[in-house]
């Protein structure tokens, strides 16, 4: 992508920012410029693609053609077929990023990202789970209590971004006072230059280099030491993993970074804004706590962190009707499906006592759901145990300023004032 402006990308002629998707022609609309999911107006869009076309053909986009699959039950059918859809060489939308199309085992087929994946999952095994949950619920809290009451403050940076880069220092054990690298290593991972952070595509390599430089230092360490229970050290001594060319580890490392940064983070600010929009579910919240752990399930379905995953097909196929040639791109836009009223009740309404609220697609299916989904829905009830026997409102103050990309469904600010307990 051409180095530009922020201002330039929202002018694109591919923006569909304030257009109507009622009024233009079906095979106009395009989901994967960013304008729109950065200014919050994508709704309309995905409503209309699911009545009228739930399986979408765009011909012509910024980032080639594309399918775009719509409907629950479409996008299960993509996801539980690997070998007609497969994950190589990319689960983003955009074919190849200059050097940047980076090999890690989310982007691989079986056998290869079986092997993977067994390496890193121990770090999220129950017994795992259970031993950080008292690690979690101290780091919360020391959080919570640094927060000042009744004066306005930003809820990304003070809280979403602080607890998720904890965690991770944790889980990969690295140095606690260099944690913000992780931070900015995973937005740099994942934003479009001349978008937001990165001004130049060279800004972002060099800032991917980076990490690869630092962690490799962690890795010699490690590769020499006892197997430790951190990602480094499993991804070191892990028979599948111990060979990995530095192009691989750097993926794989941002494939957990990213993994590990963006969803949670973007789904206890989105956590907020629900709960803002939607005051009598606050209510039903403050009334009765035992429903933070089925409120956790519906934050993530209606925030859906990560709108879409993209796959590639292996073979021409039959897709409820549709013809889906070998070669062609199939993007599973998590969000609409989350969305779609034949199989979730009352979709658009946020329901924290919703029946089912696990059945959503926040997390994928099939061999690619997401390894850290446990520890995702621990860190965001540990979080908001403790918020509701802190303060009686977090209550948002301002616009919510949102992420410029169509993949990464998150916040970049939000205005907050905090009010205690009367």
């Amino acid at each position: 992508m051409s180095e530009v402006t922020a201002q330039e990308h929202k002018q694109s002629k591919w923006s569909m920012v304030g257009k109507d998707p009622y009024t233009m022609p079906l095979e106009d609309i395009d989901l994967s410029h960013p304008g729109i999911w950065q200014a919050n107006e994508f709704l309309p869009f995905l409503e209309r693609l699911r009545n009228e076309e739930p399986i979408h053909y765009c011909k012509d986009s910024a980032v080639g053609p594309y399918w775009s699959v719509l409907k629950y039950n479409d996008i299960m059918q993509v996801e539980t077929n690997p070998d007609v859809y497969s994950s190589e060489p990319t689960i983003g939308i955009v074919d190849t990023f200059e050097e940047l199309t980076l090999p890690s085992f989310i982007a691989m087929d079986r056998p290869k990202h079986d092997e993977q994946r067994r390496i890193a999952q121990p770090v999220v095994a129950p017994a795992n789970l259970k031993n950080l949950e008292v690690l979690i619920r101290e780091r919360v809290g020391k959080i919570l209590d640094g927060l000042p009451l009744e004066e306005e403050f930003d809820w990304v940076s003070s809280v979403s971004i602080e607890l998720t880069t904890q965690m991770l220092a944790t889980l990969f054990d690295f140095p606690f006072d260099d944690r913000y690298k992780l931070t900015y290593w995973s937005d740099m991972a994942t934003s479009i230059p001349g978008g937001g952070l990165a001004n130049s595509q060279q800004e972002r390599l060099e800032a991917i280099q980076e990490c690869l430089a630092y962690f490799t230092r962690l890795w010699n360490e490690r590769v020499n030491a006892e197997p430790g229970f951190d990602l480094v050290s499993m991804l070191a001594h892990g028979e599948a993993t111990r060979d990995m060319p530095p192009e691989e580890f750097l993926g794989n490392l941002l494939l957990l970074i990213v993994g590990g940064n963006d969803t949670t983070r973007n789904s206890i600010s989105g956590g907020v804004v629900a709960l803002n929009e939607n005051p009598g579910e606050y209510e039903k919240l403050r009334n009765d706590h035992s429903l933070i752990p089925n409120m956790v399930s519906e934050i993530v379905r209606w925030q859906t962190p990560l709108a879409y995953m993209r796959r590639t097909a292996t073979q021409d196929t039959d897709l409820s009707g549709t013809q889906i040639k070998a070669g062609d791109k199939v993007i599973m836009w998590y969000v609409s499906g989350n969305r779609d009223e034949e199989v979730i009740d009352r979709p658009n309404d946020f329901w924290i006592d919703r029946p089912n609220a696990r059945h959503h697609l926040s997390f994928g299916f099939g061999i690619h759901r997401c390894m850290g989904n446990r520890l995702a829905e621990m860190q965001l009830r540990i979080l908001w145990e403790e918020i509701v026997t802190r303060f009686n409102f977090v209550e948002v103050v301002g616009e919510p300023q949102r992420v410029y990309s169509s993949f990464i469904k998150g916040y970049t600010y939000l205005p907050v004032v905090l009010h205690g307990k009367d």
